[in-house]
């Protein structure tokens, strides 16, 4: 765990971006450590709780959720991120049990709670991994951009607030969801500096190439990689009940 919590941090620090396929189980993680060039995992609580029949918010039971993402790790030999949303109540026994469960990161969601609450949270994690011994990775997410009707200086104002304390906190990276235009992205990348800003890629936001000529350290797909899946499944179904045959581009070997 110290050599994969290492890498993953190098793969923070490195110039080259770190793009992440989140995945929700074993089968998805054995699918995406496959692909030529993934150098770690992370996995992605929405996804994990809708597989399980749950809605997304810390609704499924903190031990099942722990439980995929023991399987996950178990399932690859590549450094694993866990996404532990708010830290169920309590982000440092959290993060003790997520290092327990075989992951070497995560993502901590500050849901726009008061500043201090929400660095007193990091805080949390940090303290942990250090009581640990572990180069546990903090992802310190800020819901900013989630939150606004229309992103604009203000917002970026704000998360660039809230992320400079998290990285004072601790935190390794600033991640903010719904983060999509180009001149809002370099805004913050001044703010924070470069290799330190996390986003998520989904339909029309810039590809990874371009993300990481305007200095972001990691995009992940969150939810999107789950959605992909589905989506694939849909069209698949929908192709045959409407008398068409199975699609010829699904290959035997997508699951080691």
């Amino acid at each position: 765990m110290a050599d994969r919590a290492t890498t993953l941090r190098e793969l923070h620090e490195a110039a080259e971006i770190l793009v992440l396929a989140n995945v929700w189980d074993a089968a998805s993680a054995r699918a995406v450590a496959a692909v030529e060039g993934v150098r770690a995992l992370a996995t992605a609580s929405h996804s994990i709780a809708a597989a399980h029949g749950y809605e997304d918010g810390e609704n499924i039971p903190l031990d099942l959720h722990l439980a995929a993402v023991e399987r996950v790790v178990a399932a690859t030999d590549l450094p694993v991120s866990m996404d532990f949303e708010s830290g169920y109540g309590d982000p440092g026994e959290t993060t003790r049990r997520a290092l327990a469960a075989g992951a070497v990161g995560a993502n901590l969601e500050d849901g726009m709670r008061p500043l201090e609450e929400a660095v007193a949270a990091v805080e949390a994690v940090v303290a942990a991994r250090e009581a640990e011994g572990s180069g546990f990775v903090l992802n310190a997410r800020t819901d900013a951009f989630l939150v606004a009707a229309e992103p604009d200086v203000e917002t970026v104002a704000e998360a660039a607030e809230r992320g400079r304390a998290f990285l004072e906190a601790g935190a390794e990276c600033v991640f903010v969801p719904r983060l999509r235009q180009t001149a809002h992205i370099e805004a913050l990348v001044a703010e924070l500096g470069e290799r330190k800003l996390s986003v998520i890629a989904s339909p029309g936001a810039p590809a990874a190439a371009e993300l990481e000529r305007l200095g972001v350290a990691r995009v992940s797909m969150g939810p999107w990689s789950y959605r992909a899946a589905l989506t694939a499944l849909q069209d698949a179904a929908a192709q045959m009940v409407g008398g068409g045959a199975f699609p010829e581009n699904v290959r035997a070997d997508a699951l080691p």
